[in-house]
């Protein structure tokens, strides 16, 4: 089926080409004329405008969107509001916020144009290995983008769901994030506890195979940490510094007011947190403080 594509980036653009390799036909729109010439090559058909691409998609037209979240989904969609008819729908399919959603899905129901959510994971591996793709949306217009759901996760019948109406997809989506910030962190705390038992000079990366197969933790997570292992054990060259992109947040927002108590999805933000504390302040004022009540005399610093 004709589907048009905003974002030509690491998920857009595999998403584009895993498209393609199904059959479709994929009009595709990025920022710059030369990403959108490169995709021209593997078989997108190239559009130079949001104008452009609206023209060239076969109504009722499915227009998936994978850029990031925030303002620039906004602004995506206030651009295309002239140019799309009803009975046109919108595919959100990168990690906006579920209320956020909420809110643009009854502006564009009052223009007549459905609005569909998909979270989405995979990262860089989608193109080989499928998508999981958690969807949101009225049931009659998920069911019609099923050929599209279908060629994305890693079988039809598999990786792949509507999930519930409108903002679930995206609300699933954050919950799944908040756990992969536990299982990450719970990773990173095992192998440095493994790294700083000296006595039996372990081999991490020979630890992380021996618990990738048959073990109760081998996850997709645990293979990425074999790799990295493998290829760089000490992380030398690795500065600690771990970004978030805000569904680990959104997580935690949630589940206070959910009243629902997320302990390591909490702990594992706020480690993320500290990594960027490049003064150390908080850590300096705590260990003056343990000093005033009867501490170990503190250290000059070097």
């Amino acid at each position: 089926m004709d589907v048009g594509l905003i974002g030509l980036g690491r998920m857009g653009g595999n998403m584009a080409e895993r498209l393609i390799k199904a059959g479709h036909k994929i009009i595709g729109y990025a920022r710059t004329k030369k990403t959108v010439d490169r995709f021209r090559e593997k078989g997108l058909i190239g559009a130079y405008s949001l104008e452009d691409l609206v023209k060239k998609v076969s109504l009722p037209r499915p227009i998936l969107m994978m850029i990031p979240a925030g303002e620039s989904v906004d602004r995506t969609i206030n651009a295309l509001m002239p140019y799309l008819n009803e009975g046109d729908v919108m595919i959100d399919g990168g990690n906006s916020y579920y209320k956020d959603t909420l809110r643009r899905a009854k502006v564009l129901k009052n223009e007549g144009i459905s609005y569909v959510d998909v979270g989405t994971s995979g990262g860089v591996w989608g193109l080989k290995e499928g998508y999981s793709l958690m969807v949101g949306g009225e049931e009659k217009v998920v069911e019609s983008l099923r050929p599209i759901f279908e060629s994305l996760a890693p079988a039809p019948d598999k990786g792949w769901g509507r999930v519930g109406p409108i903002g679930a997809g995206h609300f699933v989506k954050m919950v799944h994030n908040g756990v992969e910030y536990g299982l990450m962190q719970a990773y990173a705390e095992g192998f440095a506890m493994i790294k700083k038992k000296k006595d039996f000079n372990l081999d991490l990366h020979q630890i992380a195979e021996i618990w990738r197969h048959g073990s109760i933790i081998r996850s997709w997570l645990l293979d990425q940490t074999s790799d990295l292992l493998a290829e760089n054990s000490s992380m030398k060259g690795i500065p600690p510094f771990v970004e978030d992109s805000g569904e680990g947040r959104w997580a935690v927002f949630e589940a206070i007011d959910l009243d629902i108590a997320a302990p390591v999805i909490t702990l594992s933000l706020i480690k993320r947190l500290l990594s960027r504390d490049k003064t150390g302040y908080s850590d300096q004022l705590l260990a003056a403080l343990r000093n005033k009540f009867g501490g170990h005399p503190i250290k000059p610093q070097k």
